[in-house]
């Protein structure tokens, strides 16, 4: 079962697992949702993503997947093995993601389609021989993911509100990007605050530097919950 505490995930972006684990600790209840991505996968990552949730905690496992159909199937099937949480499959194509669902069959492992990186702009798209907005295109995909049978989609918040309309009420909305005002933008281009982005429709907002390389992370992701059980109530008002 979720709480309202598990809207905030903390992305474990670090080369190893101690660094991972040391963070861990320091967050203690404070933080029940993390993301394991491709630069802890390869060094230790997946054995931490199952103690993790050994632990009662919950894992978000960052995988991007992108394949012919059948690997794509095959290799998600054989993650549905892990009992994790969210796993991610970049949402080019049709054939791709519901290659995903099959592969996930009748496990409990949720499906997140990945849109549009939030680090690139509208430039970055040109350059990859895309004529549409970064917006145009996230909206496409989540409704291309949502026609597949994926639980939901990664975007910026900045396109949440229209992927809300273009989907459903019980679409998945996971948010990278997330930054407080003022804060250092990073390698990223289309951020939000973690109040815009729940306001708007994000269901998760997923927070990696401004928490993990913060001098108190826990108290840098309390100050992130805060944030986010405030615009809840103000969603709910």
């Amino acid at each position: 079962m979720t709480t309202s505490k598990d809207s905030l995930i903390v992305a474990l972006d670090m080369p190893s697992v101690s660094e991972a684990m040391a963070l861990i600790a320091k967050l203690g209840n404070e933080v029940t949702f993390y993301k394991v991505g491709l630069e802890l996968m390869f060094a230790g990552g997946l054995d931490l993503a199952q103690n993790l949730k050994r632990e009662g905690k919950h894992v978000f496992l960052d995988m991007k997947l992108l394949d012919i159909g059948t690997t794509v199937e095959r290799a998600v099937a054989n993650i549905t093995e892990l009992d994790l949480d969210f796993l991610t499959v970049h949402g080019h194509d049709l054939k791709t993601l519901r290659a995903a669902v099959n592969g996930r069959g009748s496990s409990r492992l949720k499906l997140l389609a990945v849109t549009v990186l939030t680090s690139l702009t509208h430039d970055d798209l040109k350059q990859q021989g895309s004529d549409v907005t970064p917006a145009e295109l996230v909206v496409r995909r989540a409704r291309l993911a949502h026609e597949a049978g994926f639980d939901g989609v990664i975007a910026s918040g900045q396109e949440a509100a229209r992927i809300r309309e273009a989907t459903s009420p019980k679409f998945l909305i996971v948010t990278p990007g997330i930054r407080l005002g003022g804060s250092a933008m990073d390698d990223q281009e289309r951020v939000m605050t973690p109040s815009h982005a729940i306001a708007a429709g994000a269901n998760h907002i997923v927070v990696g530097r401004p928490i993990t390389q913060a001098d108190d992370p826990k108290a840098a992701a309390a100050t992130f919950q805060h944030h986010i059980s405030e615009a809840r109530k103000g969603h709910a008002a």
